[in-house]
């Protein structure tokens, strides 16, 4: 007998893992409702946008330039500012970033870090307990009562006075095969986004304190505007004021930059501010231009945030938020302490101190640390030379960005260890992500997808361009990253390192993408068919 379309409609979002007693804490039948009223009202629009996307690339590989849009010139020459900014977050001059796990919740809360953000997205594997177990560990941050002890028998907890909380859910393209509705997959932003303001929304707005989010990977206005929807949807649902949810973005790909002012115009009554994400800036650079010759960038290296087309970048993402009174975030230092090699440590934390001393003195209003160790050193450079709580007064009227300027191509060049480190990272991270690490020290750098993702596009595009040569003129080819991939898989199947068990996967998953005759658009998307 058929179920009547109207008691399809009625059911609850439904759970296809394997779950722990503690994840019906969280997978309540309440809660499992308000997913899939999420889905049921918003899934349609996400997937309108997500072929967007595909039209856009398709238009950019057939040789088109992004560009400014003609269609939105009166919201970039407009007067208008977004909402009042809410006291929680006037100064957020040190910023430290890491996945839901729960004792590096509670070491970031204790940082000394004004905000953590808790990173659903690009440093966790999107393992189902993962999610869930990031969901709890959440709940118990915003109730005051998260605690843990380590198999040594270390006890952590939550000090007074711990960082501001901000949440970033998975972006708009990831899926949660986990969770369907109607048959459906759900995205894995709602999933992520839903759960937590269900369970923690209304707590965390008693207490002046959002919830805050942070938006990842947006192209587009449109994008926006769907959270904006959604957040507003939420807010009604739960009986909370309209634009008590507050967002700051990351324009962490090529198109959204620009559409810095449209982004924060569809969010003007939650936005906050915007952020330069700028790994993954890169890698979308890097996939934006995947079929042009003549936009190919050195090794990785070499492509700081000094380079013409990156400090544009940045510069008019501090322009166009302090335009609209919003902030304008640096990007992340992703270094952690180098023990027992004190002259390493020093270089490292000098790069980390002049990195910060360009942002601040540029006028951004924070920045981005990977590991507690970094706080007080950013945290320094910030008090010295941003001794008020932000910098919305800088304005920088000194700032034309072209276009021209916004996709320059990149001078340098590509050396033997330039190519051996993008293999190196590209499959000890993605081994590691197979393993259900997100966040992975490699090379006292704490990594997260980006920079797999520039890795192993950066391989892609200098092997599919042709006539790409090293310095020494030796030329780059399939043969050479096929004898490289394999002695690295080899080496790290026999390490102690993260994901070593996962190896021969990771390469298996690599030489794929790498030998495929289009970049494709995510390594997270193929690999989180492989993820247990």
């Amino acid at each position: 007998m058929a179920v009547p379309k109207e008691r399809i409609l009625l059911q609850p979002a439904q759970i296809h893992a394997a779950t722990g007693p503690s994840h019906a804490q969280i997978l309540t039948p309440e809660a499992l409702a308000f997913l899939a009223g999420l889905h049921r009202r918003f899934d349609g629009r996400r997937r309108e946008l997500l072929a967007a996307r595909r039209e856009r690339q398709a238009r950019y590989d057939a040789g088109q330039l992004p560009d400014f849009r003609a269609d939105t010139a009166a919201i970039r020459e407009g007067q208008w500012t977004v909402a009042r900014i809410p006291t929680a977050l006037l100064d957020r001059r040190v910023e430290i970033t890491g996945p839901v796990e729960r004792k590096m919740i509670i070491n970031a809360l204790n940082s000394g870090a004004k905000v953590f953000m808790a990173d659903f997205e690009d440093s966790s594997a999107p393992t189902f307990a993962n999610q869930i177990d990031g969901q709890i560990n959440l709940r118990d941050a915003v109730n005051g009562d998260i605690c843990h002890t380590s198999p040594e028998g270390r006890f952590y907890r939550v000090n007074d006075n711990p960082a501001v909380l901000i949440v970033r859910p998975r972006g708009w393209h990831l899926p949660e095969r986990h969770v369907t509705v109607d048959g459906e997959t759900m995205a894995g932003a709602l999933v992520d986004f839903g759960l937590f303001a269900f369970h923690n929304a209304r707590t965390l707005q008693a207490r002046d304190r959002g919830p805050y989010f942070y938006l990842p990977k947006l192209e587009a206005m449109e994008e926006a505007a769907l959270w904006d929807e959604v957040m507003s949807a939420t807010e009604e649902a739960l009986d909370l004021p309209h634009g008590c949810m507050k967002a700051t973005v990351l324009i962490e790909t090529l198109p959204a930059v620009f559409q810095m002012h449209e982004i924060l115009h569809a969010l003007k009554d939650r936005v906050v501010g915007l952020n330069c994400g700028r790994w993954d800036y890169i890698f979308s650079y890097l996939k934006t231009f995947r079929g042009h010759r003549n936009r190919l960038l050195p090794e990785r290296s070499q492509v700081q945030m000094t380079v013409p087309f990156l400090k544009a970048y940045s510069e008019l993402l501090i322009q166009t938020c302090h335009r609209r009174g919003a902030f304008a975030m640096g990007g992340m230092a992703a270094q952690i302490p180098i023990k027992g090699d004190e002259a390493a440590n020093d270089a490292a934390l000098a790069k980390v101190r002049a990195d910060k001393l360009r942002e601040v003195q540029a006028g951004h209003d924070g920045t981005w640390v990977a590991h507690p160790a970094l706080v007080p050193v950013a945290q320094e450079i910030f008090d010295k030379y941003m001794p008020s709580p932000n910098q919305l007064n800088v304005v920088r009227a000194d700032v034309s960005v072209t276009r021209d300027q916004l996709i320059a191509p990149c001078a340098g060049s590509i050396s033997r260890a330039g190519f051996d480190n993008n293999v190196d990272v590209a499959l000890r991270y993605t081994a590691a992500w197979l393993d259900g690490l997100g966040c992975v020290p490699i090379h006292h750098l704490m990594e997260d997808a980006a920079t797999a993702e520039i890795a192993r596009s950066q391989l892609w595009q200098w092997l599919h361009h042709g006539n790409v040569e090293f310095t020494d003129h030796a030329p780059i080819n399939v043969v050479l990253f096929d004898q490289v991939l394999a002695a690295h898989t080899h080496r790290l199947r026999a390490s102690q390192h993260p994901g070593a068990a996962r190896a021969d996967e990771a390469a298996t998953l690599l030489a794929q993408l790498t030998h495929a005759e289009q970049l494709g658009d995510f390594l997270t998307l193929p690999a989180y068919a492989q993820l247990h």
